[in-house]
Order: structure tokens, then sequence, then C-alpha cells
């Protein structure tokens, strides 16, 4: 069994970072947007800040994911070295 791809739930993947919840408390920060996109959303009724916690978040989540798989990657090289080599571990007592 080669790891594809392997990452850890988000509070074990960046350890000096605080886990994501979504029901942590909001800062209030300055943020410069296009007018014209501004406006569209206003019409529409979006919630800007909603959605821009919504994407951050998701943005956040890809980089810690693509962090950790380049600090890993020696690691996730090695295993399934060994696995092309080795075969997996008690693979012959395997009955499926």
């Amino acid at each position: 069994m080669r790891i594809e791809i392997a990452m850890p739930p988000l509070q074990a993947a960046a350890p000096d970072c605080a886990p994501l919840s979504r029901h942590t408390a909001k800062r209030a920060t300055n943020l410069s947007l296009s007018a014209d996109v501004l406006d569209a959303a206003k019409m529409l009724k979006i919630n800007v800040s909603q959605v821009c916690d919504s994407h951050l978040r998701e943005v956040v989540r890809r980089e810690q994911a693509r962090r950790w798989r380049e600090e890993h990657a020696d690691f996730i090289a090695a295993y399934n070295a060994t696995i092309e080599a080795e075969g997996l571990p008690l693979d012959e007592w395997r009955t499926f």
C-alpha cells in the first residue's frame, strides 16, 4: 500500500499554528476589494465577510496541506521505496 497523498488532521498539520475552527472569535480588519465586485456583491446581498472568511479558510487549509506534503516528502518516498522493495508487512498472511 503506497502512500499517494497523506495529510494529518489540520491540528497536527502545523503544530506552530492554531487549529482552524469555524466558531472562533472574529477580528475586524481592513481589506481592499475591487469596487465593481464589491458593488455587485452588495446588490446581490452577499455577505462579503463570510465569503472572504470561507475562502481564506480554504486557502489556508490547502497551503498547510501543501507544506506538510513538502516537509514529509522524503519520508513518503522512503516508505514507498521500502514497500516496492519488500512488499507490505505481514502481506503473506493476508487473506483478502
